[in-house]
């Protein structure tokens, strides 16, 4: 079945036709491939991009449609992992990309917050832990006492429409004079004729580039959609068991749920892109669970998202690989990170770079060639 999201009609965006050499070619047209385009396109440069399908149809327009601020570990993580002053600047870039989503999305964001819950002691600990690191650093949280055993609000966080975003993105990089190409799909990057080239595919990167698929791994995870429902539950997007579980409403009463891929973890860590009975009857479960009664479902589907072993993206310069970059590997969470590492790799392509695209470097992770 579709893709709540894709399972809409889209303003067309303005078709250029860019003859010969670019100077940018990018790989990929959901949020990261279109922020890239965009930012290059308005440097001044020659922008062309490659989907293999149409704008928005991987990732960007199958994913719960969650805009949050950080990365996929917990800020105190962050800060043990990175050190605290790098888990700061990472956090602080993601409020000024949700402020800038915010700037650009119109109607397809609504900055309700977030809402992350704990199911049992063990996470409420943790929770609370988070918690002390965000307000010892001035990040705005607050500790609630429901639903379950309590959570944290994190009030800057949004519910995003995310193909409706990303064809919004897509229409500014074309009005910036970008040629964007639909079915479109890059086999080898010996077939782009670009001084520069973006790989913005996140999960679905495997075989363009052999070392990024050592490091980027996809995995798959299944979402539905059910009718509209009678009463408003939700007043913001909710997520527990560290994001293994993830729901929201729509602003129609749409309850939009997924996650329970901890349950068939095996069969998860693939590029493939159908659901499986296992898992939705998990969600079918859950979903009735957080309404009192048997879910009525109108969509469901599933994405592939790339996860790195440290959690952090990859953006930057491939090593070993001249004129190519990369802006991959949010391991989730890529509503908001894909615009900034994709708008992050475009600066630094137009001689402009910031200093927290360091924080992504790929030669971290790359092993010898």
């Amino acid at each position: 079945m579709t893709s709540y999201w894709l399972d809409a009609p889209f303003e067309p965006f303005v078709r250029h036709r860019l003859d010969g050499p670019v100077d940018v070619a990018v790989v990929g047209g959901g949020v990261t491939g279109c922020a890239a385009a965009l930012v290059a396109a308005r440097g001044g440069l020659r922008v062309r991009l490659h989907e293999g399908r149409q704008i928005s149809s991987g990732a960007s327009g199958r994913s719960g449609g969650f805009a949050l601020r950080g990365g996929a570990m917990l800020y105190d993580v962050a800060r043990r992992q990175l050190g605290a002053e790098r888990a700061k600047q990472y956090w602080q870039l993601t409020e000024r990309a949700l402020d800038h989503l915010e700037e650009l999305a119109g109607d397809a964001l609504f900055r309700n917050g977030s809402l992350r819950v704990a199911v049992d002691e063990a996470e409420r600990e943790e929770l609370e832990q988070e918690y002390a690191a965000l307000r010892e650093d001035g990040f705005a949280a607050e500790l609630v006492d429901g639903p379950l055993l309590g959570g944290i609000r994190h009030p800057t966080d949004g519910s995003l429409r995310p193909a409706r975003w990303v064809h919004r993105l897509a229409a500014l990089a074309a009005d910036a004079g970008a040629d964007l190409r639909e079915q479109s799909r890059v086999e080898s990057l010996d077939e782009l004729d670009a001084e520069h080239v973006v790989i913005a595919t996140d999960g679905y990167t495997q075989g363009l580039v052999p070392r990024l698929d050592e490091v980027i791994v996809p995995v798959r995870g299944q979402v539905i959609a059910t009718e509209p429902l009678s009463r408003r539950l939700f007043d913001c997007p909710h997520y527990a068991r560290h994001g293994f579980d993830y729901w929201q409403q729509t602003d129609d009463n749409r309850l939009i749920l997924g996650g329970r891929r901890d349950t068939q973890s095996d069969h998860e860590l693939t590029a493939e892109e159908t659901i499986t009975a296992p898992i939705q009857r998990e969600l079918e479960t859950f979903a009735a669970e957080l309404i009192g009664e048997p879910p009525t479902i109108t969509h469901r589907w599933a994405g592939i998202f790339g996860q790195t072993p440290d959690l952090m993206p990859l953006a930057g310069r491939v090593p070993g690989h001249d004129g190519v970059w990369v802006a991959a590997g949010y391991s989730g969470h890529g509503n908001v990170l894909g615009l900034a590492c994709g708008e992050l790799v475009a600066q630094a392509i137009l001689g402009r770079p910031a200093p927290e695209l360091e924080l992504f470097d790929p030669s971290r992770l790359q092993a010898p060639a």
